[in-house]
């Protein structure tokens, strides 16, 4: 299964910066284990989105701690909203990822 994550800053980007850092070393480790497929800033830098593949039984229980284990989230500097995706179009493509 895969997720969308929506990282809303509660802070100011100047807040948001000092924890970054660590919020991509969290991602990186994401990375190399399989779980984010891609992530990045928006523009403008008021908010991230995250793109995850969990596995499908405990979806919810997953990206829970996905959320949990975000620095981001750990320091109050983000609202994560997580939409659960089913893509129906180009998953073929997704799974070689």
């Amino acid at each position: 299964m895969y997720a969308l994550i929506l990282l809303r800053h509660r802070l100011p980007v100047e807040e948001v910066i000092k924890a970054t850092d660590e919020h991509r070393a969290y991602l990186r480790k994401l990375k190399a284990e399989g779980t984010l497929i891609a992530s990045g800033p928006t523009d403008p830098r008021t908010a991230g989105v995250l793109l995850v593949r969990v596995p499908d039984d405990n979806v919810q229980q997953r990206l829970t701690e996905l959320r949990n284990g975000d620095p981001f989230f750990q320091k109050n500097v983000a609202n994560h909203e997580i939409l659960v995706w089913d893509p129906v179009i180009g998953q073929e493509d997704l799974d070689k990822l």
